[in-house]
C-alpha cells in the first residue's frame, strides 16, 4: 500500500514537471512583458513630467516669440527654450524633446512663421498646435496710460484711438469681472472686488505699452497686469507688512495720493497726512474720491455732493474707500509706502491747493485753524 502511495506521488510530480516545462516559457514571457510595460509607463511619465508637460503650470505670463520664415524645427526649439531670458526657464524644458516630439507626430515641417504669445503653462503639444495653426504678422501700435488715469479713462483712449481696434465696452466689462483675472494672486486676494465699480481699478500700471493694433481686451489687460506684477517688488510687499497694511490698502492709498498731489515731493507729504488721519481715526475727506464718484473734475463740492452715499466717499465714511480710485504710478505707490517722516512726526493733518494757475504745490497745516486760514486765503482761486 505504501509503495502505491509513493508511485502516485511520483506520477503527480511528473505531471507537474511536464506542466511547468510547457508553462515556464509562457510565464517568463508574461513576466517580461509586464516588466517592460512597467518600465515603459515609468519612462513615459518621466518624459511627460520633465520634457513634454508645461514648464510651469501655474505661470500664465505671456511671452512674445517671433518665428522667422524658413526656420527649422531645431531653430524653433532653441527660440522656445531661450524665450524667457538667460536666467529663466524657457517655454519648453528641452530643445531635444521638442524636436523629438514634432518628428514623432509628423509636424516638423508644419510649423509656421509668425509672432506668437506663448506661456510656461502650455505643454509642448499645445505650443505645437499653436505654431502649426499659424499666426500672420500683426501690426503694432502704442497705448499710453498716464499716471492717475481711471479704467474709464483708459477705455476712452481705446475708443478714440485711430490705430487700436480693441472693443472698449468689452474692455470695461472684463475690468468689472473679478473672476476673469483671478489667476493673478494680487487680484484673487481682493476680498470685496465684486462690490467695486471696477475690480481691476488700481492695478493697470501706467506706462507706454507696445501692443498689437487688433489686441483683444484680454491681451491688453494681461500685459498691464503682468507689468504691475513686475513693478511691485518684494521690497514693497515687505514694507506694506511692516506698516500693517495689505497690498490692496497700499494701492488704494496710492491711488488717492496720485490724484491729490501734482509733484513727487507733495506725494510723500500727502501720504503722511493720510497716514496720520488713518492713525487718528479721522475721515480722509479727499476731494479726489468725490471726483471719482461724480466724474466732476473740480476743487470745491457742495454739501449734498459730500454727503453722497458711496463706499468711495471719504467725506462720509472713515478710513480708506472700498478700493482704488485711479491707477497710480510707481512714485505714488512709493509715497504710500514711505510717507514723509517729518510730516508724520509733526502730525500734519490737512492740506489744500494754493493758486493752481501759479503753482502745482499744495499748502499743508497741522491744525484745523491753520487749515481754515489757508482755505480762506486760496478759496477764490479754486473756481
Amino acid at each position: 500500500m505504501k509503495r502505491k502511495d509513493n508511485n502516485e506521488i511520483s506520477a503527480v510530480r511528473l505531471r507537474w514537471r511536464r506542466f511547468w516545462h510547457y508553462m515556464r516559457p509562457i510565464a517568463t514571457w508574461l513576466l517580461s512583458i509586464g516588466l517592460v510595460a512597467v518600465i515603459a509607463i515609468v519612462t513615459v511619465r518621466f518624459v511627460l513630467s520633465h520634457y513634454i508637460s508645461a514648464v510651469d503650470p501655474d505661470d500664465p505670463t505671456p511671452y512674445e516669440v517671433v518665428i522667422p520664415q524658413n526656420a527649422s524645427a531645431g531653430q524653433i526649439a532653441n527660440l522656445l527654450y531661450h524665450a524667457c531670458g538667460e536666467d529663466e526657464k524657457g517655454l519648453i524644458a528641452s530643445s531635444a524633446s521638442f524636436k523629438v516630439y514634432v518628428d514623432f507626430v509628423g509636424k516638423a515641417n508644419s510649423l509656421k512663421a509668425g509672432t506668437y504669445l506663448l506661456s510656461k503653462n502650455m505643454t509642448i503639444a499645445e505650443i505645437v498646435d499653436v505654431l502649426t495653426e499659424g499666426n500672420p504678422a500683426r501690426r503694432t501700435t502704442r497705448l499710453v496710460v498716464i499716471e492717475g488715469r481711471t479704467i474709464e479713462d483708459i477705455a476712452k483712449t481705446l475708443r478714440e484711438s485711430e490705430t487700436i481696434t480693441t472693443d472698449a465696452d468689452a474692455f470695461l466689462a472684463l475690468c468689472r469681472d473679478e473672476s476673469a483675472f483671478s489667476k493673478y494672486p494680487f487680484i484673487a486676494e481682493i476680498e470685496n472686488a465684486g462690490e467695486r465699480r471696477y475690480a481691476l481699478e488700481g492695478y493697470l500700471f501706467p506706462d507706454t505699452y507696445e501692443i498689437y493694433a487688433d489686441s483683444t481686451p484680454e491681451e491688453i489687460l494681461d500685459k498691464m497686469l503682468t507689468h504691475y506684477y513686475e513693478v511691485y517688488t518684494g521690497e514693497w510687499v515687505a514694507r506694506a507688512e511692516d506698516l500693517g497694511m495689505t497690498r490692496d490698502e497700499i494701492m488704494t492709498l496710492a491711488s488717492i495720493v496720485e490724484r491729490e498731489a501734482s509733484t513727487e515731493e507733495d506725494m510723500y507729504r500727502v501720504s503722511a497726512v493720510f497716514h496720520n488721519r488713518l492713525k487718528e481715526g479721522m475721515k480722509l475727506e479727499s476731494c479726489a474720491t468725490l471726483n471719482y464718484i461724480t466724474g466732476l473734475d473740480r476743487y470745491v463740492f457742495t454739501r449734498d455732493e459730500m454727503a453722497i452715499d458711496s463706499p468711495y466717499n471719504t467725506y462720509r465714511y472713515a478710513g480708506l474707500p472700498i478700493g482704488p480710485i485711479s491707477n497710480p504710478g510707481a512714485a505714488a505707490i512709493r509715497a504710500a509706502l514711505y510717507p514723509d517722516e517729518g510730516f508724520l512726526e509733526e502730525g500734519y493733518l490737512y492740506f489744500c491747493n494754493a493758486n493752481p494757475k501759479e503753482t502745482r504745490a499744495l499748502v499743508f497745516a497741522r491744525t484745523y485753524e491753520e487749515h481754515q486760514e489757508n482755505v480762506e486765503k486760496y478759496r477764490e482761486f479754486w473756481d
